[in-house]
Parts: C-alpha cells; structure tokens; sequence
C-alpha cells in the first residue's frame, strides 16, 4: 500500500481494492462494488472466507453492504454502517435494497406470518434491524417482505430513543460474544454500538475506535454520571450512574451491572491494566 490505512474499514487486498482507492493503494485489480441489503437476522463477519475464522462482527437486518468479491458462497463487503470489512456468508444478501422506515426497539420481536401470536412465527429479529413498513393491521404493523411485527416493538427511523442507557440496560445477562452484536451475544464495544444507534447517533464498531472518536475527554477525577463511556484497553463500558458500570464482559461471560471501582480492581489484578480514558458524549 502507498498509505497506511485500517485493515478492519479499508476494502484492500494485495489481489484486489476498491476502485475509488486506485492511486492510493497498490493491487492487482480494482473493482466497483455492488451495493446489496442484509436479509438474515444477525450474519457474521470473518475475516477469511471460512465458517471456522474468527467472528470480527455482526452485520443486522436490513443493514446495506458493499461487495467486492464472491469467493465459493462468500462475499467480500464493506458495511455502510461502520464501515467495517470482511467476509459474510452471500446467502444472506439480497440485491433489492429496501427503504427502511422503521427499527427493532426491543433485545429481540418475531415476525409472523400474519396478524396472531399464535401463529408459529417465521423469524426473530435484534435490536436494532431496520425494516420497511407499508402500513398497520390492528396491533402489527406489516412489512414489505417479511410478514407481520408486534407495533410497540418497532419505532420510525426518526423517532430516535432518548436515553441509549436505557436501550443497553435492556440487554443486561445478554451473553458475552466476540464481535457479536444482539441478545443472543454481544461484546462490549458492539453493547455500545447497538444503544447508541438506537439513539440515532452511529459509532465506530470497536473499542479503540470508540475511544478515539467519541464525546469529550474527561478530566482522571472528574465525577462520572449516567452514559459517560468508561475505557480500558481493548475494553469499554457505559455509566449507569455515578458508580455503576453497565458492560459486555468476559468476567461474568454477560452483559452485566456492577461498580465500577469492583471492575477497576479486578482489570488490574488480571493484568488488564487500569483506566485509559474517560469520555462524555454531548447527546
């Protein structure tokens, strides 16, 4: 490459770029990538094309990617979203891209079939996916392609929630996942993440990006309050209140509630290292 750029948010191979990285960075050939649509509840990111390499994140229904490469049933793409880059399973891309109107409000809403939740339903999606609504049938609203969803569990894209504390203390015993990014798992960064888009404000997908990039620096002894970010290295986590610390943790293999002074003990004792940085976001 003639600059140095983030593996994890640039679309470059040695074999193969984004055209509009040509002049930037070196490759054999370079590609316009075509723009397609999530269609599967929660997919995963690798970073080889293999369903044994490491979960780097989650892409959410409805979210728009961008593929540069297929390779036997994997597609090479970049998130829109956050930007991320990796591979994901090509069959769970459409390439109708939708206009979403409305979002999941909930850790988890199925989707029927038609209007009775005694009816086995057809899928379950996360906090978070983004579905178009054509209009309300008694107390569902029905979907473009999907069926019919539970209307207190979906808000229009823009109607933002008020307080994203509140969105991530709905996730609480979620279990921990590497690069996971809904109630069935979920990591720290990605509990971040998820909360703050609900509250219509889209961040960077890992820690170290979030530190870098969010809200204003806090002083070592500053007083902490309710949605002040918390960071350690490789790690982060959200203020409750003054004292509380709201994370996705290895420790307890959950998203869990707990001190914050109890954390720091315990990060410095397993070798984690204490408090990197304190930040508050201006919302």
């Amino acid at each position: 490459m003639s600059e140095t750029f983030d593996r994890r948010l640039t679309p470059a191979r040695s074999d193969l770029a984004a055209a509009h990285l040509k002049g930037r960075v070196d490759a054999d050939r370079y590609v316009e990538g075509v723009v397609m649509e999530v269609k599967d509840c929660v997919v995963d990111m690798r970073r080889e094309p293999r369903p044994d390499a490491s979960i780097d994140t989650q892409v959410l229904f409805g979210e728009r990617v961008t593929v540069y490469d297929e390779l036997e049933g994997w597609a090479w793409a970049q998130l829109s979203r956050d930007g991320y880059v990796g591979w994901i399973a090509a069959n769970t891309l459409w390439s109708e891209v939708s206009t979403p109107t409305h979002r999941v409000c909930v850790p988890r809403t199925f989707v029927y079939p038609r209007a009775s939740i005694k009816l086995p339903p057809l899928m379950a999606l996360p906090l978070g996916a983004e579905i178009a609504i054509l209009k309300e049938h008694e107390s569902f609203y029905v979907t473009r392609d999907l069926g019919f969803i539970w209307r207190s569990h979906l808000a229009p894209l823009d109607a933002p929630a008020n307080d994203f504390v509140a969105v991530a203390e709905t996730l609480i015993g979620a279990p921990y996942l590497w690069g996971g990014k809904s109630s069935l798992g979920i990591d720290c960064s990605g509990l971040v993440q998820v909360a703050l888009l609900a509250a219509g404000v889209e961040a960077p997908r890992d820690s170290d990006m979030q530190e870098a990039q969010l809200g204003s620096l806090l002083d070592p002894g500053a007083e902490l309050r309710r949605g002040d970010l918390v960071f350690w290295k490789g790690h982060v986590g959200v203020m409750r209140d003054a004292t509380t610390l709201l994370h996705a943790n290895g420790a307890h293999m959950l998203v869990s509630s707990e001190p914050l002074e109890l954390v720091r003990e315990r990060n410095v004792k397993a070798g984690a290292g204490e408090v990197t940085s304190m930040r508050r976001l201006a919302l």
